[in-house]
């Protein structure tokens, strides 16, 4: 249950357990042999290596690891050098099973040392599955180039032995492994070719694990064909009677129903999952499955009846891995709800916890115990029996800091934080928050593949965290240290968003932009539970702190109002009445305070959703702040190394679609909009069918060029799968597109100044949409990103991307300051002088 293994949770990591009948048998195996457990039949009675297959697979980790370190030791005593091989092999699964990290190393390193040994006629199919754990390993461990040559040399093995499966698993890991490095264009291109490969087999059971493998797979990556290739997989299992695949594959498909918002599916998937089952497991996971969607979907009513048949039924299960995750996640989806008790009596849920507590000690589990300590002390919390609660949540804490496991450190040290906050210790709540924080950080990539099967929510797990501690710290009146802390906080929330976005570690290099830039000042503003605190950096001057008491509600609402009224067809005094509040929550204290005589340049670290307010548009009563100062939005601190774009030295790729393509409407003004801008600064020009993927990346690779201009509809949402630009050829994943813009062997030299999107929009009313467009410029290596926050009118975006360019060739001006003279000129030179015209374009990045 710990990150390390939600961060691959497609991987393919059973394939030595599903292959280990063969260790039994030391003869090489021909291409044509079927591997199937049948070979068992011809095992000695009580083989040791079978046993531990047995407890592995019941999840009886510790009982595996006393089995097949016992058979290592009676192998090495009989002189078998392969068995003993293979039973480190195994060893070190179990072992990573538990997160045992060290001593899993060891187990694998040894086992590859013994084989070494071997004679070289040593059965490639034992290799295979020895390199396949190591890859496993080495991916856990963030040895990823390590991962994905294991990996490969792993499927010539498999398919030297004819092992089609494991071929195809070694293939699906190679795929992770692709995505973790960046490669998602080839990661993707390789399940695309395996779905192929896949179609074409004749149906088989190894086919239909394969197709469900392969969803999963897609499933992962955001991508929506992870449901057609499920719905294959169940298709091939129906047709062949594959009863014993099929609770398996609805249940999948009952996840990613679950993903797609469509709950009916869900339901019906899980119940179809239920009914399929051929074990007791089986039907038990489909039963907590549309118990869990139940509760999230609020249906109590359906899942009241239930509850009490699965408290009974996690009760009788025998104590294994499974069982006790299973217990530990049917009290987690209860402890989501404000009163479990009208689902359960909290006594049933946490005698439930303290058995399964027991159980984990029992079997030497120690994740699962440190997760029900969890669960038991929120129980606990809820009953106000603070004491109770504080010592389960430190027992928790004190098992995770002993398994070195940061996703329990950071759950359980936030947990004890709320308590002693309740309890009114600020500063023994400050530490505790400090350290589930520091564990958030050292996860990074790790907690964005999130396993959900554990229930571990981004919004409700890590944000929390880090607005909690925020508060905390800009109680009564805080110190310039507290003010430090809060502003590194806020930033590093926004990071984390972008690696939940991307489903991986986003950021590498950071500066600090306020020491870039000695006439911009940074405004960090952060909506709190109970007021809106704004945080002011300025180079060379300590940190100014103001804060507004106003609900988070009221402030909510207002912004509301404000987007709203931004639609021109509204009153202009409505407008004007809410801008203007907005303005005086953010700018005018500070401004009556003279914190901006030296400021040309604003930049916003937003929060929440004042992500979607155009800053440019913000009114004092008299003028719009863009009249004022030059805006620009940012990730926050750590950017990547600032650099102005010389005017002298404008290279640019100019692209776009003027006609109607693939459902989307025709965008007429595109046209001149890229002629014109071809024509006033040195580029390269691809229009409608010239604008294909393929092109793009053509020209990205081989050119110079330091401005990318694409003049095309996309859209940017929370959603990684919902993000994409149009080309000719069709849409184009942010990932991919930040994959195609960073293609330049990582020359630093040869970063893209700016991107620029003018016919794209974020997806309206959603706060993370805008910190996704800053994480494509993170990403591609774009120093600066222009966007649009709506949809803008084609003609209007023409006229201001034109004089943008004009100002840009001017000397020593900057992209913020060329952006806001061509929003000047729209506001006093042209009819497009409303706000809902001009404000929609935002710097995000270096405004330099």
């Amino acid at each position: 249950m710990a990150f390390r293994i939600k961060q691959t949770r497609w991987l393919y990591a059973s394939l030595s357990i599903l292959s280990l009948c063969l260790a039994f048998t030391i003869t090489p195996v021909k291409a044509s042999s079927p591997i199937t457990t049948s070979v068992l039949a011809s095992a000695q009675p009580v083989n040791s290596l079978e046993q531990g297959r047995n407890f592995y697979q019941l999840g009886s980790f510790a009982e595996a690891i006393k089995v097949w370190q016992t058979a290592a030791q009676q192998y090495h005593n009989q002189g078998d050098r392969t068995n003993e091989a293979l039973s480190l092999s195994y060893l070190s699964l179990a072992q990573q099973e538990l997160n045992q990290w060290e001593v899993a190393k060891q187990s694998i390193e040894e086992s590859i040392k013994i084989l070494q040994t071997v004679r070289p006629s040593a059965d490639t199919i034992i290799w295979a599955q020895i390199l396949n754990t190591q890859g496993n390993l080495q991916l856990h461990t963030d040895k990823t180039e390590a991962a994905l040559e294991t990996w490969q040399q792993a499927q010539k093995y498999y398919e030297q032995a004819g092992d089609k499966m494991g071929s195809i698993g070694s293939q699906i890991n190679q795929a992770q492994a692709l995505q973790t490095l960046g490669f998602y264009r080839r990661s993707k291109q390789q399940l695309e070719v395996l779905t192929q490969n896949l179609a074409a087999m004749p149906d088989s059971e190894i086919k239909v694990s394969g197709l469900r493998s392969l969803g999963l797979a897609l499933q992962a990556i955001g991508d929506n064909k992870s449901q057609q290739v499920l719905e294959q997989s169940l298709a091939t299992a129906n047709k062949i009677v594959a009863k014993t695949q099929l609770s398996s594959i609805l249940s999948s498909l009952g996840k990613v129903a679950s993903d797609l918002l469509d709950p009916e599916a869900a339901l019906n998937y899980f119940e179809d999952a239920q009914t399929a089952a051929t074990n007791p497991n089986e039907a038990l996971q489909a039963r907590l499955a549309r118990f869990k969607l139940l509760v999230d979907y609020n249906k109590l009513e359906y899942a009241i009846p239930l509850a009490p048949q699965l408290r009974q039924q996690l009760s009788e299960l025998a104590p294994s891995h499974s069982s006790l995750n299973a217990a530990i996640n049917f009290v987690a989806t209860l402890n989501r709800l404000e009163n479990p008790d009208q689902v359960l009596p909290s006594k049933d849920l946490a005698q439930l916890m303290a058995d399964t507590v027991k159980s984990a000690q029992k079997i030497q589990d120690a994740t699962a115990q440190a997760y029900a300590l969890y669960q038991w002390a929120q129980l606990y919390g809820r009953k106000k029996q603070w004491s109770e609660a504080k010592e389960l949540a430190e027992k928790s804490l004190n098992i995770a800091r002993q398994l070195q496991a940061d996703d329990l450190i950071a759950q359980s040290a936030w947990q004890v934080g709320k308590l002693y906050k309740q309890q009114g210790d600020r500063s023994k709540a400050i530490t505790a928050y400090t350290e589930a924080v520091k564990s958030l950080k050292a996860l990074r990539g790790d907690m964005v593949a999130v396993n959900p099967d554990v229930q571990f929510s981004f919004r409700e797990s890590v944000e929390p965290v880090y607005r909690e501690l925020v508060g905390l710290l800009l109680d009564e009146q805080p110190t310039q240290a507290a003010l430090m802390q809060a502003r590194e906080l806020i930033e590093s929330l926004q990071i984390a968003e972008l690696d939940n976005f991307f489903r991986e570690a986003c950021l590498d290099k950071a500066q600090q932009i306020d020491e870039v830039d000695p006439t911009a000042t940074v405004i960090y503003p952060i909506i709190l539970s109970d007021r809106l605190g704004v945080i002011l950096a300025h180079a060379g001057q300590p940190l100014r702190y103001y804060v507004t008491q106003k609900s988070q509600a009221e402030i909510e609402q207002t912004l509301d109002k404000f987007l709203v009224a931004l639609n021109p067809v509204s009153d202009s005094k409505v407008r004007d009445q809410l801008s203007q509040q907005i303005y005086d929550w953010l700018i005018q204290k500070a401004e009556v305070d003279q914190a901006f005589i030296d400021t040309k340049t604003l930049v916003f670290v937003l929060d929440g959703r004042l992500r979607n307010i155009p800053m440019a548009a913000l009114y004092d009563g008299n003028r719009y702040l863009i009249e004022k100062y030059a805006v620009a939005l940012s990730p926050g601190l750590q950017l990547m190394a600032a650099r102005s774009l010389s005017s002298n030295h404008i290279d640019a790729i100019i692209g776009g679609i003027s006609q109607s393509r693939a459902g989307f409407s025709a965008l007429p003004s595109v046209e001149s909009e890229v002629k014109e801008i071809s024509q006033t600064v040195p580029s390269s020009m691809l229009l409608n069918e010239k604008f294909t993927s393929l092109a793009l990346a053509a020209h990205v690779k081989s050119s110079k060029a330091n401005v990318i201009h694409l003049a095309t509809h996309g859209q940017f949402s929370s959603r990684l799968e919902n993000t994409f630009l149009l080309t000719w050829d069709g849409e184009l994943n942010v990932k991919e597109l930040s994959e195609l813009l960073k293609n330049r062997s990582g020359d630093s030299s040869k970063a893209i100044e700016l991107l620029v999107l003018s016919a794209c929009d974020t997806a309206t009313g959603d706060n993370h949409a805008v910190l996704g467009l800053a994480g494509l410029a993170v990403k591609s290596g774009a120093r600066s990103t222009i966007a649009t926050l709506w949809p803008v009118k084609d003609k209007a975006a023409q006229m201001l991307m034109t004089r943008f360019y004009d100002q840009l060739r001017l000397p020593r001006i900057t992209k913020a300051e060329a952006l806001r003279q061509a929003q000047i000129n729209l506001i006093r030179q042209t009819d497009f002088h409303d706000p809902f015209f001009w404000s929609a374009f935002v710097l995000v990045g270096n405004w330099l």
